[in-house]
């Protein structure tokens, strides 16, 4: 049912608390973390559709990516073709700098193109994400960018505009630069945001090999040999690093996004990369709590032809808790209000915030659900007046919600 309330607050972000018939499962997801142990250096697991995180383990400590930050370098392609600017069938020239420092005598994966020749960006992108071509990231640079160092400071600002505050690229390849450092959890970040702006083009990442001069080469993302419904993302290794991995399975529509780096083998890789995920797909389950387009809450309208603006989400608002346990939650309309009329059906005005115990664990956007014209003379000025003689200032109330 949709939270209602009696009071408002005004000119500050307010919140109407909403407590389900569930008891609190924070301490749970705390315990179960707790209880779970991983050799990774850095490691985080998430759930894409909550963006809850099921676990963590330094996972904004400061690391170099290896080819993990090509998952950046495909951002940047991506956003390009998206906006019209680039298309698949551009073509790339291979010069000798990315022959050199990234074909096949330099000693890493390649997708082994040959210098002074042309090649479809299309391509280019595969041999990028599926064979992680060092010469396929330098040709997409000199592309887009003219050198590489021009193609980081994109890649830095892309960076920046998803929400990338910490992390820093320095190259398109991954190949060791000492001031080229990200975090797993805003690799994982960076994963969720291709996933969901990119799902034409993500599907790449789970394409299981890529032929080019007659070479035969697999996706290199151990995650692939195991039944877990991977279909993502990318691999990882140098020295400085250690071997990493950027995954991504689903199961049962519940997808889930791991991110492990710093481990000594990639045997070591594979399986805890692998562990990590089948304890999360264990251990959780997914609840919704109201559909695409229900009402959940109401906003409070000043000067409007009514004092009320009923709220929905335009998605469907689930959130994670621990398998076969009842448990509670709790959640908050939060907006700056009261809202001053008009307000037109479809704006955002508000979110819904959803937490365990102290821990936030679904933000979503609210949206108006009706229009709200301005009001007449009278009712304005019966707004004003309670405006003038309150302020506007009351407690934020709780209601019972019934068992979702």
């Amino acid at each position: 049912m949709p939270i209602r309330h009696r009071s408002f607050i005004k000119n500050i972000a307010f919140a109407f608390v909403i407590s389900s018939l569930f008891s609190f499962f924070s301490f749970h997801l705390e315990a179960r973390a707790e209880s779970f142990q991983t050799s990774a250096p850095t490691a985080i697991l998430v759930e894409a559709d909550s963006q809850a995180v099921l676990f963590e383990k330094n996972a904004d400590d400061l690391v170099e990516p290896a080819s993990m930050a090509k998952i950046m370098t495909a951002e940047v392609v991506f956003n390009e073709l998206k906006s019209g600017r680039l298309t698949m069938d551009t073509e790339f020239g291979i010069s000798e700098h990315a022959w050199r420092t990234g074909g096949a005598g330099s000693g890493g994966s390649a997708m082994f193109a040959k210098v002074n020749t042309s090649v479809r960006l299309e391509d280019l992108l595969r041999g990028l994400i599926v064979q992680s071509g060092n010469d396929a990231a330098i040709a997409i640079a000199e592309g887009i960018s003219g050198t590489e160092e021009n193609f980081a400071r994109r890649m830095n600002e892309r960076s920046r505009a998803i929400g990338l505050t910490k992390s820093t690229f320095r190259n398109p390849t991954g190949y060791h630069e000492p001031t080229q450092k990200v975090t797993v959890r805003e690799l994982a970040k960076l994963a969720l945001h291709i996933i969901e702006t990119y799902p034409d083009y993500y599907k790449m990442f789970g394409e299981r090999e890529f032929i080019w001069n007659k070479i035969r080469q697999q996706n290199r993302n151990p995650l692939f040999a195991f039944n877990l419904g991977a279909d993502g993302l990318k691999t990882g290794y140098i020295e400085e690093s250690g071997y990493g991995l950027v995954g991504s399975a689903v199961q049962n529509g519940q997808r889930l996004i791991v991110v492990v780096n710093g481990l000594k083998t990639a045997k070591d890789r594979a399986a805890e990369s692998r562990k990590l995920l089948d304890w999360g797909f264990r251990a959780f389950e997914t609840r919704q709590l109201f559909q695409e387009g229900q009402i959940v809450g109401e906003a409070q309208v000043f000067g409007g032809d009514r004092r009320s603006l009923p709220l929905v989400s335009k998605r469907p608002v689930r959130v994670l808790v621990p398998r076969g346990e009842a448990e509670r939650v709790t959640a908050r309309v939060i907006y700056t209000g009261p809202l001053k009329a008009p307000v037109q059906k479809g704006t955002e005005v508000a979110k819904l915030q959803v937490n365990r115990g102290e821990t936030k664990a679904v933000e979503v956007p609210l949206y108006a659900d009706e229009d709200i014209q301005v009001g007449t003379l009278s009712q304005r000025a019966l707004d004003g007046l309670m405006e003038f003689s309150t302020g506007w200032v009351r407690r934020a109330f709780s209601s019972l919600l019934e068992r979702i």
